[in-house]
């Protein structure tokens, strides 16, 4: 493949890219700027409905690039007819020797932002910061697709993400990696070999591993473990391998049955994918008489093929998966304020610090949720427990492609008058102030829960309207933490809510 910086043109970005660099390492970064996003993606069936449930909220964070990439499920092949074999376990039992693998192409991404931008002048009257079609269409790039794991050559996908680890802006980069990690792995090694021979390297790879922020679904080819870790270990990385999976293919197995009516046709057909404009009719259902091209594994739009299958019985328009929504929603701002720290858990779902590298968060049984369904701690309860928001949020959005302000549901507001960061000694009690301002004049409604697993325990809420009394234990100690969760939900349809974090420390 072609090399898209070649070594004269690298030579000369480096005095202009060192600058800002080092600026950015001396003064940090502003958390409360819009955060800026790069997502990679395979091309799935379930990061194709991804793509538009994420489109749906690109105006909640700055997208800077939209890159093709390769994972173990799917890659190109070089044409000439080279064969390997998976790295991974899985798709190596199950596909062998091969060369190429149920390969969707690299014009499905623009044949989906051609049905936003008809819908784009709806959306802007809801918000004015969604981007434009042909904005997203400027970041979409072609990054390494031609292998699993490929990450030999340079490719305009991974020179982008380099270029954007590297240039003046000091916001941190969100990079989402909804298939492989290679792409964004050729990225960091070509920042290697351009500056590891600098004399300020270390302070450029300290910079960089500042700004970049890996959010994963699973390992989807080696290398993270053999390249990024190894290579780049101060890299945050949020490691979703457990809690997604509510969100993907198995969910029957995994949701609670009081969540499930939110992902069935009856809801799904009705409130966003049907009679709610061109882009939400490109999102897969099962059922709905679409095929992908090149994936002869996506059986799933068959009316007759999906009675019975190894994942349950499915009707027309039911949700098939969504696997990777979990990335991006880390970056939407419903009040939880879990951007910072993915250990207290929200929409993308939580994540504890390893033991082993303290820049890396995963989920799995440390970050377990009780299930009140079940009285059991699991594994994907941190992510299942907003289900239902997050489906009817995502059905407020649908509706705002097709409907007037006036016509459409928009979130409230919340607050609390004593703020989010309060301190208490054991046994205190602390009365907290509610208050929820609704756009469009709906009354609003609050719950009040402790978050046990996202602190250190358990406190006593008593709600009274919009007062609450929060009874701290007598056997806190000092320097525990107890997180408090404000939900505000409006009268109108679809519901909406948002939320406060207040934390109380015991001092």
């Amino acid at each position: 493949m072609l090399d898209f910086q070649p070594t004269i043109v690298r030579t000369m970005k480096k005095i202009n890219l060192l600058l800002p660099l080092l600026f950015m390492i001396t003064f940090g970064f502003s958390q409360h700027d819009i955060k800026r996003t790069i997502i990679t993606t395979d091309g799935e069936i379930d990061d194709v409905d991804t793509f538009i449930r994420f489109l749906m909220y690109t105006n909640e964070f700055d997208t800077e690039g939209i890159i093709y990439s390769s994972s173990m499920w799917h890659w190109k092949g070089d044409g000439k007819g080279t064969t390997m074999v998976s790295e991974m376990e899985m798709t190596r039992n199950i596909y062998g020797e091969r060369s190429e693998l149920r390969w969707p192409g690299t014009s499905w991404i623009q044949e989906v932002l051609a049905e936003y931008e008809k819908v784009h002048p709806n959306l802007l009257l809801h918000d004015k910061n969604y981007p434009t079609a042909k904005e997203l269409l400027a970041m979409v790039k072609v990054g390494n697709i031609d292998f699993e794991g490929e990450m030999d050559n340079r490719t305009e996908g991974s020179a982008w993400i380099a270029q954007k680890l590297l240039d003046e802006d000091p916001r941190e980069i969100f990079l989402q990696a909804w298939g492989g990690t290679n792409t964004i792995a050729r990225a960091l090694k070509s920042i290697e070999e351009d500056y590891s021979d600098h004399k300020d390297w270390e302070s450029i790879k300290e910079g960089v591993s500042k700004k970049a922020i890996i959010y994963t679904i699973m390992d989807q080819d080696a290398t993270y473990k053999k390249y990024i870790g190894p290579n780049w270990p101060k890299i945050r990385v949020f490691y979703n391998a457990n809690q997604f999976w509510c969100f993907a293919y198995p969910w029957k197995q995994v949701v609670p049955k009081s969540q499930q009516p939110y992902l069935e046709g009856s809801f799904m057909g009705a409130n966003i994918i049907n009679d709610h404009g061109p882009l939400l009719k490109k999102y897969y259902s099962y059922g709905d008489g679409q095929k992908q091209e090149g994936d002869p594994n996506h059986f799933e739009g068959d009316i007759l093929k999906i009675a019975n299958t190894e994942r349950g019985s499915f009707s027309k328009y039911d949700f098939i998966s969504e696997g990777d929504s979990p990335a991006f929603l880390h970056l939407v701002d419903v009040g939880l304020d879990n951007y910072e720290n993915p250990s207290r858990g929200g929409w993308s779902g939580r994540f504890v610090q390893s033991e082993e590298n303290p820049h890396r968060y995963e989920d799995g049984k440390a970050a377990s949720d009780l299930n009140p369904e079940t009285g059991e701690m699991d594994k994907s309860y941190a992510q299942t427990r907003w289900i239902k928001p997050m489906q009817l949020d995502f059905a407020a959005r649908a509706d705002w492609c097709i409907k007037s302000f006036d016509e459409a549901n928009h979130p409230p507001n919340i607050s609390v008058s004593e703020g989010n960061a309060i301190h208490a000694k054991p046994g205190e009690i602390i009365d907290l102030n509610l208050s929820g301002e609704d756009i469009d004049g709906h009354p609003v409604s609050f719950k009040v829960w402790p978050y046990v697993e996202a602190g250190d325990g358990a406190a006593s809420i008593e709600l009274n309207t919009n007062k609450v009394s929060v009874q701290i234990p007598e056997t806190a100690k000092i320097g525990e933490k107890y997180h408090v969760i404000v939900e505000g939900t409006d009268t109108g349809f679809p519901a909406l809510t948002r939320y406060q974090r207040v934390i109380i420390k015991i001092e």
